[in-house]
């Protein structure tokens, strides 16, 4: 499955939180990854980041998609992350 994840740690977590996603799935912005992933892997990175969190304080949004053959990416302005991966 592509997954989109979107989170807003607290400061003192947000670098544990990058660390995590980044095993997973490729960073394309501050706070932002995609990438395949399989259901094993994707369990495992919820469980990760649920383990760190807290939940009155940080949030994490996943949106998965089963096939990209409908999507459409465009980027505008500066490019962060790495180009590992391109759709």
């Amino acid at each position: 499955m592509f997954v989109i994840l979107v989170y807003d740690f607290s400061v003192n977590r947000v670098a544990k939180a990058l660390k995590i996603c980044r095993k997973y799935l490729n960073w394309v912005q501050n706070s932002v990854f995609e990438g395949e992933i399989s259901k094993a892997n994707y369990i495992k990175l919820k469980k990760e980041l649920e383990l760190l969190m807290d939940p009155d304080e940080d949030s994490v949004i996943f949106y998965s998609f089963q096939t990209q053959k409908y999507s459409k990416r465009e980027e505008m302005g500066l490019k962060k992350g790495g180009d590992e991966f391109i759709l």
